[in-house]
């Protein structure tokens, strides 16, 4: 208690006025947790990265075969739609639809030439008409070449009617549809085939007669008059949908000369010409009967000879 003692009294002394293992202990635990706590909050923080990165991979591939779902979808579309254009039978069904009293009533009309050539004269857009007609001429120009004893060097009777006959119908028409363009006539392409296909009604009625009836003066008088008629019904169409005399004048001449020289062509080149063209190729034929000058044998005279000598004996 003096000045000099040197006694420390421990139970006088207060508890919190130092550190101790217990608080040491509680301090370390205490930044334990803090660290742990930090720890899980980083390793949180590095999972919310990780799966936003990921969400961000897997969103951009989800797009990705999106657009490429619809870019298949759209060609798909388009290519189907291409293709049933041009698959469909019904859009050539308008230009089919046509019934058989038109069809006779038209055939009618295109040997009756037309009067009235001030205002357009009206043109049947359908093509079943001038189809028919196209395959009665194959048909009737087959029967010729047979009878005729046509002989083709390359391809077939079959063939070469065929691509005869369709050769002119759609090379013509679109050679009068290209002049008619350049000439400013009003007509479209269906229209020139219908006008152009009607026309060959003329051709199959004189081509029918003058195969089975053989006289060339007959020929003449059918295609001046039949083939003549129809031309002009051609003809007359043209030049009332035409403007300007210069333009009709080429445009119908180029028609009339096209298609009368065409019907000359289908009678002279399938029909009795092609015979003397054959006979000059291949040579004159031999008469059915000739008289040869032979040798008679030797063994022959002997026995003539002998029997002569025997009738004068007797005699």
């Amino acid at each position: 208690q003096g000045g000099g003692s040197a006694v420390i009294d421990m139970e006088n002394m207060d508890d919190t006025s130092g550190s101790s293992f217990e608080d040491m202990g509680e301090m370390h635990q205490r930044m334990k947790e803090e660290e742990e706590e930090e720890a899980e909050g980083d390793a949180g923080a590095a999972e919310e990265e990780d799966g936003e990165f990921l969400g961000m991979k897997g969103l951009r591939g989800q797009l990705g075969r999106q657009v490429a779902d619809q870019m298949w979808q759209v060609g798909k579309r388009q290519a189907s739609r291409a293709f049933s254009l041009y698959a469909n039978i019904d859009i050539l069904r308008p230009y089919f639809d046509v019934e058989p009293i038109q069809v006779r009533a038209r055939l009618m009309e295109s040997m009756i030439p037309v009067k009235m050539i001030n205002f357009p004269q009206k043109i049947a857009g359908e093509l079943y008409g001038p189809l028919m007609l196209v395959f009665t001429l194959v048909a009737i120009l087959l029967h010729g070449m047979k009878t005729s004893d046509t002989i083709i060097r390359e391809g077939t009777l079959m063939g070469t009617a065929i691509g005869t006959c369709f050769g002119y119908w759609l090379g013509v028409s679109s050679f009068i549809y290209f002049l008619a363009y350049l000439c400013n006539a009003q007509i479209t392409m269906v229209q020139m085939l219908s006008l152009l296909g009607y026309g060959l009604f003329g051709h199959c009625i004189t081509l029918f007669v003058t195969y089975n009836i053989h006289f060339h003066s007959l020929f003449y008088i059918f295609w001046l008059g039949v083939g003549g008629l129809s031309t002009l019904r051609m003809v007359a169409v043209l030049v009332s949908r035409t403007v300007g005399h210069t333009q009709r004048l080429i445009l119908c001449g180029t028609l009339a000369a096209l298609h009368m020289l065409f019907l000359l062509y289908l009678h002279f080149a399938y029909h009795k010409v092609v015979e003397g063209i054959l006979d000059t190729l291949e040579g004159p034929n031999m008469p059915p009967f000739q008289r040869v000058a032979r040798d008679i044998p030797v063994g022959s005279n002997a026995v003539l000879n002998t029997t002569a000598k025997a009738t004068a004996l007797t005699l």
